[in-house]
């Protein structure tokens, strides 16, 4: 019994070592993203953003990450040429964060995907992910395609109904 008692205060120590090595980092960054825009003679989106740092320290924005389902294509350019390089405690700012290319022949559905803003709080070299969006795009028919399919259907509907009369 006495074994069985040090080789569980034994695993509660490594235990709470472990746990005491790991430090959590919460998002210190809220990202609020607005409708996208359709902007340019394609289907090019730009998302605007509002960033708000919620922590009570400086947060440096070194990078991003960015992930959009294929065959769209997600371009973060404006978020690396135009936004600040750190946002005070309690400060926000609104921007393009980054535009979604829409491909032609895309098929219609649902489509994903993400922005991630990584940085720290102590210095420029530190990269944990400090705030998150998440996003989605619905691609749809373009009007022309659907008058196309409408025309189609009142043909056809108009086939059946002479064949059914007639």
């Amino acid at each position: 019994m006495k074994r069985f008692k040090n080789l569980l205060i034994l695993f509660l120590v490594m235990m709470g070592l472990l746990l005491s090595c790991t430090v959590a980092k919460a998002d210190s960054l809220s990202i609020t993203l607005a409708s996208p825009y359709q902007i340019g003679p394609g289907p090019v989106y730009e998302f605007i953003a509002t960033v708000t740092n919620n922590s009570s320290k400086m947060v440096y924005l070194n990078s991003d990450s960015a992930y959009v389902d294929s065959p769209l294509i997600l371009d973060p350019s404006p978020y690396v040429y135009d936004w600040p390089l750190t946002l005070g405690a309690g400060d926000s700012y609104t921007g393009i964060l980054f535009d979604v290319d829409v491909p032609d022949g895309t098929p219609i559905g649902l489509y994903t995907g993400y922005f991630d803003i990584t940085g720290g709080h102590y210095n420029s070299s530190e990269q944990y992910t400090v705030g998150t969006a998440d996003f989605n795009i619905y691609v749809t028919p373009e009007p022309s395609s659907l008058l196309l399919l409408a025309s189609g259907l009142a043909g056809i509907a108009g086939t059946l109904k002479r064949r059914l009369v007639g």
